[in-house]
């Protein structure tokens, strides 16, 4: 009988860490390779976690709710038929070591501190003396998270002069108190009076926040728009959506044209399909739409692949069945990988105008506002009521500069206003 380890799985590309959400199993039982053991939440993806291997759960070493590096173990699992390899790589903390503050790190054989390269990418990008940091992961390990924090609170502590004398010894305050994380320091303190509702934050949404948090910090992000006149587009989706419908099975949207119009611009300025890689920048060959879909709790940010490939009819038929993936929680993590740009439908729920924050790490996300009817000043000085749209565009100023977004944006407003029944084809 040999003891197995099963650790986290990356569930994406860029994904470093993942959350125990539920755990599907309990010490003891009896489980099949393949099968599900446990839910886990990235700030890309809802994913179960399969077993590696046939045999009983002998323990469970993260505990829900519980943060680790992709790579480090969750459990451990009695394996039959296998030739025992001794005690597992981490065991379960002895009562001596559990007392060990949290500031202490887990270390390798020679002594040296690990740290997970998320971890390491950030302390070196922001500065941070990760011996000053106190860690809130599993026995004291410094997780993303806990450096987001830090960043947030603006309160980075900076390494030690060389030689400076040291600080008199302080007794460091628990991490953990009455089986709660302890609030970071730039948590607000607001009180609560009758009347209030506290709403705990979910998984999914911490997840989001972190990631958010993360496209603000390391991406400048700067802002462009453009106004489009889709009269022409209005029009000729009116004329074909009841035949459309009844042919198809589906509905043709508004969105689609965009998705389309955005993967030829994108085609023409492959500038705008990169991202960022610390010291080079990556231009992406293909070309994968990432569409922002909202749940009642949460958004997620599924992938049209090749969306420069699809017709119209192709990429309406792929956002319909994304959406219906998200709404029915059948949505798998190789729908969230791969996407070079993102195109958000703002417009769906009425805005007229909004500043997108960068899918990291992409370096640029559109936002499709709500076609509006205004009056607008036509070319021979007459006024016209017309069907108007903002384009908003954030950017990653690392990677992009104004003058190719403004070219970008002009050659995708040229494709939208072109749009005719004579020269545009759905399928």
């Amino acid at each position: 009988m040999a003891i197995e380890n099963i650790t986290m799985p990356q569930l994406g590309e860029s994904v470093t860490e993942g959350t125990i959400s539920k755990w599907l199993v309990s010490p003891g039982d009896k489980v099949n390779k393949y099968d599900p053991i446990a839910e886990v939440m990235t700030d890309k993806v809802n994913a179960e976690v399969p077993s590696s291997f046939t045999g009983v759960i002998k323990e469970l070493i993260a505990s829900e709710g519980d943060t680790l590096a992709v790579g480090e173990i969750i459990c451990t699992m009695e394996v039959e038929g296998a030739e025992d390899k001794g005690t597992p790589a981490m065991e379960t903390p002895k009562k001596e070591e559990a007392s060990a503050p949290a500031m202490e790190n887990p270390a390798n054989s020679s002594g040296k501190i690990r740290y997970s390269p998320a971890v390491l990418k950030l302390s070196q990008e922001h500065n941070i003396d990760l011996s000053q940091v106190k860690g809130t992961g599993k026995e004291g390990r410094i997780t993303r998270k806990d450096l987001l924090n830090i960043i947030e609170s603006g309160s980075i502590p900076e390494e030690k002069a060389q030689n400076a004398p040291e600080p008199a010894a302080v007794k460091p305050e628990p991490v953990v108190q009455s089986g709660k994380p302890a609030a970071p320091a730039s948590a607000p303190n607001i009180p609560v009076i009758p009347g209030d509702i506290e709403i705990p934050v979910t998984g999914v949404r911490k997840a989001i926040a972190a990631n958010m948090l993360r496209s603000k910090h390391e991406a400048p992000h700067a802002w462009t728009m453009m106004e489009v006149d889709a009269t022409n587009l209005v029009e000729y989706r009116d004329s074909i959506k009841n035949e459309f419908k009844k042919r198809e099975g589906f509905n043709i949207t508004y969105f689609a044209f965009f998705v389309k119009a955005v993967a030829q611009a994108l085609k023409e300025f492959p500038q705008i399909n990169s991202m960022w890689a610390g010291d080079k920048i990556i231009q992406k060959k293909d070309i994968n739409i990432s569409i922002a879909v909202a749940t009642d709790d949460a958004l997620f940010v599924p992938v049209i692949k090749n969306a420069d490939d699809k017709s119209i009819k192709g990429i309406a038929r792929e956002i319909v069945d994304l959406a219906n993936k998200v709404r029915t929680g059948t949505l798998k993590s190789e729908d969230m990988q791969g996407g070079t740009f993102t195109v958000n439908n703002t417009g769906s729920f009425g805005s007229v105008q909004s500043m997108g924050i960068i899918n990291y790490p992409q370096a640029a996300i559109l936002q499709v506002e709500s076609i509006v009817k205004r009056p607008v000043v036509m070319n021979n000085g007459m006024i016209a009521v017309r069907d108007m749209v903002n384009l908003c565009m954030s950017l990653d100023h690392r990677v992009l500069d104004g003058l190719v977004c403004g070219r970008f944006l002009q050659r995708v407003k040229a494709i939208l206003e072109n749009i005719s029944k004579e020269n545009t084809s759905v399928y």
